[in-house]
């Protein structure tokens, strides 16, 4: 998980792009419908990252749900994201294991 430099963004990209990580899978999809955000390089960046970990969330809850670390994992990745999300903020990008590599092919 490393920080890479980033395009220019305006505060109101770097808010949207925490927001993606805060609120995921809902604000990607809004994001990825407005087309005044969704070609915004900084919100782009991030966007799809937050999209796919949002989903991963809402998987692993689903499956894991019958038991006690089925309820901790989850919870425990809303934090990373709540971290990204503070990155994203500053106007770093995130680098994020596996998905940063998926999302940039």
């Amino acid at each position: 998980m490393t920080t890479m430099s980033a395009p220019e963004s305006t505060s109101d990209d770097r808010l949207w792009a925490a927001l993606a990580y805060v609120f995921s899978p809902l604000v990607p999809i809004i994001l990825l419908l407005w087309e005044e955000k969704k070609e915004r390089p900084f919100i782009k960046a991030h966007n799809m990252q937050a999209l796919i970990l949002g989903i991963v969330e809402f998987v692993l809850w689903f499956v894991l749900s019958f038991t006690i670390v089925g309820v901790c994992i989850p919870i425990l990745l809303w934090f990373v994201m709540l971290y990204w999300a503070y990155q994203a903020y500053q106007g770093k990008l995130v680098n994020v294991p596996v998905i940063s590599g998926m999302v940039k092919s």
